[in-house]
């Protein structure tokens, strides 16, 4: 069987694959020292993990919208209409409380972390037909991401997606954690034995699908089921979500293009042209955290700064703008064209 990688075996294993196995190990190996690193140097865990990983990924979206010649002209009411929209929309939910706008930033951040392990899923069975085996896998994704979820939602947890009680209004539904934990595992047995007995009667298995779901079920479960540790969760979400984004987007969008295609982004394509990548993301990532930690936490540094409380009902919502944004615009960008017969 022709496997189906993105760009070829090595790309894809080392940074779409492989990260939630490697984050996993090394956390199994050298907890005791990660939390040291955490407990001393914490400023240089939050840099990499949330400034120069999560809030990056963000700005690696620009490479397949904002940047790409002639794109927002193709669809100016998307591209335009979009961040407005989030503008707007953050400064109507800010007015019902603090509480309320991150609670439900949280949930559409949470929608499109799933949604992605979906669409790396997608890409990896794009080869195979939409039968019953293909649905055994949608469901054991969406599986392997939900129930954690709905875990963290009724059961108090020492780690927060953005502000501290962000889902305590969902701990009033029913106590369904012990039957969603055994429709969990029967889902995951389900689809151990759907895989191995497809290996064993067609001498074939997809290794890129069969590692992508597994590395969905292990990262999120034992980042918010396992373990009960602010900063092995953040390693493990961060990293599993953040690092193969920004692959798919260099892959996708400046690897596999023709120079023509790429106008001016053809300076990315090179050996030096991927730190020059990495280098654009990272200092766009530097910038959205500086002014928030100037504007709003002071958590980390701050230049004392003082901004008026009622200007962060606006200020706040601006800030948020590149993240709704790259959220909503996802919901988009990645949907094929259809097919005109």
């Amino acid at each position: 069987m022709k496997q189906p990688w993105i760009h070829n075996a090595k790309t894809d294993w080392w940074f779409i694959l492989s990260p939630p196995f490697l984050v996993l190990l090394i956390i199994f190996l050298f907890q005791k020292q990660i939390q040291w690193l955490e407990n001393h140097y914490s400023f240089y865990t939050w840099l990499f993990l949330i400034v120069f990983v999560d809030v990056a990924h963000v700005y690696s979206t620009l490479f397949k919208t904002y940047f790409v010649k002639g794109e927002i002209q193709k669809n100016k009411l998307l591209y335009l209409g979009i961040p407005f929209v989030s503008w707007i929309l953050g400064i109507i939910l800010f007015q019902f409380g603090n509480l309320t706008f991150w609670s439900v930033l949280a949930l559409v951040a949470v929608f499109h972390f799933i949604r992605q392990q979906y669409g790396f899923m997608r890409i990896y069975a794009r080869f195979e037909p939409n039968n019953w085996s293909k649905k055994i896998d949608e469901v054991a994704v969406y599986s392997a991401t939900i129930y954690p979820m709905l875990y963290w939602f009724k059961t108090p947890r020492a780690f927060t997606w953005f502000v501290s009680n962000e889902f305590d209004w969902l701990k009033n539904l029913p106590d369904y954690v012990p039957l969603m934990t055994i429709v969990y595992f029967a889902i995951l047995t389900i689809w151990v034995i759907k895989t191995v007995f497809e290996a064993f009667k067609t001498k074939n298995i997809n290794i890129p699908k069969a590692a992508l779901i597994s590395g969905t079920f292990l990262s999120w479960y034992f980042g918010i089921v396992y373990f009960n540790n602010d900063l092995l969760f953040t390693f493990l979400n961060v990293i599993s979500h953040g690092i193969p984004y920004v692959a798919l987007i260099y892959i996708r969008e400046i690897k596999q293009k023709e120079n023509p295609q790429l106008s001016w982004m053809s300076i990315f394509k090179s050996a030096s042209g991927i730190f020059l990548f990495v280098g654009v993301i990272l200092g766009f990532a530097f910038l959205e955290e500086l002014l928030w930690e100037t504007l709003v936490w002071n958590e980390h540094f701050s230049l004392n700064i003082m901004v008026s409380e009622k200007l962060f009902q606006f200020l706040i919502p601006l800030l948020v703008v590149p993240q709704l944004t790259h959220y909503l615009l996802d919901g988009f960008i990645w949907r094929k064209p259809k097919k005109v017969s």
